[in-house]
């Protein structure tokens, strides 16, 4: 061996880069070995599966080998079948075969996980058929990954064979054919095979963990739990991960303490699950704390984590902070990193922010992706720049050649939509390249609400029947336009419907973080001591602010009750609630920071910035949307959606931005709303502002 090819095996073992790669490769080609079976083998295993997003090194590096073997093509099989283009494994494998190259079972192994990846039971079967022509089905490898690839594409009877057939199976194929049935969605038949399987290792258990807690039986999951002989990381991972992302925030956040307490550390999982559930509730003050903990811990240069941390803090509203832990990635930024700066921009009404920070990425050489596309558009949507989200849309696919999602679709639907230009979302909708799904349709009624028009609500409302009749919030649009209309008898009879299909609204619910623990309030709940006291607190501002001149805007409540009924169930939204707690409990100077599930009504907006401006406190309120701001910030309105009186009377309510008719009353020398709300907003909110004083 020459002492050039040593050394360039030397250095490949330490090589972590892909700058690295490129020195050993520009050394091997000085040397005139780059064509060295030995070497390049080892430089193909480094790019295609060790150093990571270097998948397309190794493609290069395949096309320069002038006479790979079995080895080789092997390699470039599994990196692919572990990327995001599995299906290019299977190209690799059909260029194999033409060049008569035999394969074996390592071959096959990979290919099986190519064929799970992309979920495709004619390509597993296929290849299922091509290993029993080279006689390599019954290799146990080859097996267990079989059984895999039929559960992925949801062929349990087919997995279930191919288990059965097995001769003597290990604890891995017995593993693969639990979670088969985990992914057939067949719990009782993994609970019957995970109890007759001889011999169980960690792996056996945790499976079990995901499974129940992807299925949200998260007792089963718990019970399992406290049954293991032993836990590792990925097991409290699982609990942690698996809680948040049910939304069961407080258990998530119970086991990553108890993880700590016994001793098992940190991990970028468990760290990354337990902050997108500060994310979702709005838990400012321990987001900071774990940033701490991140930090000390070693975790602030693992771009997952860090792109965790800035979703906290661009869900929290604190796009100061936010750019603050972007800027300190320095190089380190991800183009997911970059697509979240954007929504964290995008989320605060910031649209000429977004753009110019995209002209920054695009600039730093960062290649954007379709979720960075999808922050783009909504910024523009929410901007009203209709030219502008058309320019993205089609740079999108002409100079990046991205296909448009079903997302960037709906965000283009929502732009037309938002600008009142519903004829031409319908024909956007009429001519998509594919078919439009309940996504489309339902932000096309959402439209339809908001500028009352009803002929195209209705039809939007009659394809959402066909696609996805279960969805409570189709109803309520639909209702609430006959509702503005003053169609009672229409009203009731979606109502009547929503009944005997035994379809309820999502309850409205806020939280609100006080001294680092999370509360959570419903309207009209009374049941516990923290509950009571925001009810009473809330009453004493109510009567503060009515003193101040305020009236509860009840034409928010789509209902043919009494006044009296209205203005009861109006003034107890969660919201309310959520703010009224902060108040009592959080010291002054400190910003309360609330979260709401669904879209914020009129009335609890106007609350909002009278509260901020009677108590001068800053409060940042969050729906499932937008972050708004009252007090230190510019308070702007987006669109009002679902308003959860319901929660009282078990009926349901939207406010639309076409409702500016309920201004137009008091409007000063008869003034018209504009066509985009924020600008009537500003014009009413001026005129209000010289009334009061």
């Amino acid at each position: 061996m020459s002492c050039s090819l040593q050394l360039c095996l030397s250095l490949s073992r330490y090589c972590k880069t892909i700058g690295g790669l490129n020195q050993i490769y520009a050394r091997s080609l000085k040397a005139g070995i780059d064509q060295n079976p030995l070497l390049v083998g080892q430089l193909l295993l480094l790019s295609a599966v060790t150093i990571p997003d270097t998948i397309d090194y190794a493609r290069s590096l395949f096309a320069e080998i002038d006479s790979p073997d079995v080895f080789m093509y092997n390699t470039l099989i599994r990196g692919l079948s572990e990327s995001g283009y599995p299906h290019e494994a299977l190209l690799t494998y059909t260029q194999m075969r033409h060049q008569s190259f035999i394969p074996d079972s390592f071959s096959f192994a990979f290919l099986f996980k190519a064929a799970a990846n992309v979920k495709s039971l004619g390509v597993g079967t296929q290849l299922h058929c091509q290993a029993l022509l080279f006689g390599l089905d019954d290799h146990l490898f080859v097996r267990t990954t079989l059984i895999s690839s039929y559960a992925e594409a949801e062929d349990l009877r087919s997995a279930q064979k191919a288990f059965h057939e097995t001769e003597e199976p290990n604890v891995v194929t017995w593993n693969a054919m639990v979670t088969a049935y985990f992914r057939c969605s067949d719990l009782e038949g993994a609970h019957q095979m995970f109890s007759k399987m001889p011999v169980r290792d960690l792996t056996s258990w945790n499976i079990m963990l995901a499974g129940y807690t992807k299925a949200g039986e998260f007792e089963v999951a718990r019970r399992i739990f406290n049954e293991m002989p032993d836990k590792d990381s990925v097991s409290w991972s699982t609990m942690i991960v698996g809680f948040a992302q049910n939304g069961c925030l407080d258990e998530a956040f119970e086991f990553f303490r108890e993880s700590l307490r016994e001793g098992m550390g940190s991990n970028e999982v468990s760290l990354t699950g337990i902050l997108s559930v500060f994310a979702q509730v709005g838990a400012f003050i321990s987001g900071q704390v774990l940033h701490g903990h991140v930090v000390k811990v070693g975790f602030n240069n693992v771009i997952s984590v860090t792109n965790a941390l800035l979703d906290v803090y661009a869900k929290c509203g604190d796009t100061e902070m936010a750019r603050k832990v972007f800027d300190h990635m320095v190089e380190k930024k991800s183009v997911i990193s970059w697509s979240v700066m954007m929504a964290a921009l995008a989320m605060q009404g910031l649209a000429d922010e977004v753009l110019k920070l995209f002209g920054e990425m695009e600039k730093n050489g960062i290649r954007p992706d379709g979720v960075t596309f999808v922050s783009l558009l909504y910024a523009c949507s929410h901007a009203g720049l209709i030219e502008g989200g058309c320019e993205y849309f089609h740079k999108m696919q002409e100079t990046y050649e991205i296909e448009p999602s079903i997302e960037h679709y709906g965000c283009m639907v929502d732009l037309y939509g938002r600008a009142g230009l519903l004829s031409k979302a319908y024909e956007f909708v009429s001519e998509m390249p594919i078919q439009p799904n309940e996504i489309i349709w339902r932000t096309l009624l959402g439209a339809c609400s908001m500028h009352g028009e009803l002929k195209l609500a209705e039809e939007a409302r009659k394809k959402l029947s066909e696609l996805d009749p279960e969805n409570s919030s189709d109803y309520i649009l639909l209702s609430n336009i006959y509702a503005v209309a003053g169609k009672w008898k229409d009203v009731a009879m979606v109502r009547r419907s929503m009944i005997s299909r035994n379809i309820n609204k999502t309850p409205g619910w806020s939280t609100i973080e006080v001294d680092k623990v999370v509360y959570k309030f419903v309207a009209g709940e009374r049941e516990s001591e923290v509950a009571n006291e925001a009810h009473h607190k809330l009453a004493d501002i109510m009567s503060a602010l009515r003193t101040a001149g305020y009236v509860p805007e009840v034409r928010s409540v789509l209902h043919d009750i009494e006044e009296e009924e209205k203005e009861n169930s109006v003034s107890q939204h969660s919201e309310k609630l959520a703010a009224a707690f902060g108040l009592a409990k959080m010291c002054q100077g400190n910003v309360i920071r609330i979260v709401k599930n669904l879209r914020v009504c009129r009335d609890c907006h106007t609350v909002m910035k009278l509260i901020s401006k009677v108590y001068d406190r800053e409060i940042l309120l969050r729906d499932r949307r937008r972050v708004f701001c009252k007090g230190g910030c510019n308070y702007e309105v987006d669109t009002w959606e679902d308003c959860e009186y319901n929660e009282m009377c078990h009926k349901d309510s939207v406010l639309k931005d076409h409702q500016w008719s309920a201004y137009i009353d008091h409007a000063p020398g008869g003034m018209l709303p504009c066509l985009h709300s924020r600008i009537w907003l500003q014009v009413w909110n001026s005129y209000q502002d010289k009334g009061s004083s």
